[in-house]
């Protein structure tokens, strides 16, 4: 059965769409997380890794006899999510495009290419820069009194949740340039607005930052605002008004 023409969906059938979208990402999650299960303990061995960089002679404890076996599959699901990220952007940008003219619907790829790679980009920035700088910071407050037991699943979550953050933040030069493509914002309206985005990174900073000190949000902070400036220059290279790329797209549409 044909799907109803965007135009003409009603409420619910715009929800069904979305849950459409969302059972196929689910059900992809499920197919990268069984394959990457088959790795899970090299998988750990890496997501240990920026701890391990800090605190070489480090050992992790758990304290549930169930608790190994769910990290692991919490693990393997986590790179799924990485590994399915094309699949998902994929999703994303179907639900999304019915509502975009036909001359932008083109902008699918570079949003698909561009979303994956800044969003590994993302992960592997927390994974190999910020966590071990991060815990070389903190590990030098302990001293001698104290000895450093991380517990397994904590270090996990730690993890986990900063470099999903990192993930979506790193995705702002694909938006602005979703956005730069189909005429909704200009590079001097950015510029503008660079105060705010200053602003806002220190704010996300604080938020996904898993240290409440000043110099770790800075950190993370200062590459945002980069990632800001270079939305500026993608919306500066690719931007064009959107009034009449419209108008174009609608002619040539009433033409054929």
């Amino acid at each position: 059965m044909p799907r109803p023409h965007p135009d003409r969906m009603s409420f619910l059938e715009h929800l069904e769409e979305l849950r459409v979208r969302l059972v196929h990402s689910l059900i992809a999650l499920c197919v990268t997380t069984a394959v990457c299960w088959n790795w899970h303990e090299e998988i750990f061995h890496f997501l240990t890794q920026p701890l391990r960089r800090a605190f070489p002679a480090i050992k992790f404890i758990y304290t549930g006899p169930s608790e190994a076996f769910v990290l692991y599959m919490k693990m393997s699901f986590f790179v799924g999510i990485f590994i399915a990220a094309p699949y998902i952007f994929y999703q994303v940008w179907a639900f999304i495009a019915p509502g975009l003219y036909s001359h932008e619907k083109a902008y699918a790829l570079p949003f698909i290419i561009f979303g994956s790679l800044f969003f590994i980009g993302g992960g592997a920035f927390g994974h190999y820069y910020m966590f071990p700088v991060t815990f070389r910071f903190l590990g030098g407050y302990g001293g001698t009194d104290m000895q450093f037991l991380p517990k397994v699943d904590e270090y996990y979550s730690f993890y986990a949740w900063f470099l999903l953050g990192l993930g979506i933040v790193f995705q702002l030069p694909v938006v602005i340039f979703v956005l730069a493509r189909i005429g909704l914002v200009t590079p001097m309206f950015l510029l503008r607005q660079f105060k705010f985005a200053v602003l806002g990174s220190f704010i996300v900073a604080a938020v996904i930052t898993p240290t409440a000190d000043i110099v770790n949000q800075t950190m993370l902070a200062l590459p945002m605002c980069g990632l800001y400036l270079l939305g500026v220059g993608v919306a500066w290279m690719f931007g064009r008004p959107r009034r009449r790329e419209a108008a174009t797209a609608v002619s040539t549409e009433v033409t054929d």
